[in-house]
């Protein structure tokens, strides 16, 4: 006799529900993932200073501009700091905000339920001088 554990998660009534539990804010169409790369060519000039690298758990709290932004106040004020680990931190920021708590009650969450409340965030930023930063969550 041959017992076989399993779910047909091909059938939208188990599929959907095993999905509710990682839902996040989609603000896409479809199809979520792709091997298409999203390229934008920039000739570098004599004002660019950084390049920021992130997964797109990024940008579901901060458009380009707001990223940039926030590096050039952060490096401004603490030159000696990590810009990218500041990116971080605003994610964090804003996704304890929008769910109505603070930032330290967002850190309490396990990392796994956390899920609920943010993407996986991955930040490199690269300084055109020289230095560079990496910072996930």
């Amino acid at each position: 006799m041959m017992v076989v554990l399993g779910f047909n998660l091909w059938q939208p009534k188990w599929n959907d529900a095993l999905l509710e539990m990682f839902r996040i804010d989609y603000k896409g169409t479809s199809p979520y993932i792709t091997c298409v790369p999203s390229l934008h060519h920039h000739k570098l000039g004599p004002k660019d200073r950084f390049l920021i690298l992130s997964s797109d758990g990024l940008y579901q709290y901060l458009t380009n501009e707001e990223a940039v932004s926030e590096v050039e106040h952060f490096i401004t004020l603490q030159p000696e700091g990590d810009p990218a680990q500041h990116l971080v931190e605003e994610v964090l920021f804003r996704a304890a905000k929008k769910a109505g708590m603070d930032f330290h009650e967002l850190l309490e969450i396990p990392q796994g339920d956390r899920r609920r409340y943010h993407d996986d965030v991955s930040i490199i930023v690269i300084s055109l001088e020289g230095r560079i930063w990496r910072s996930c969550v």
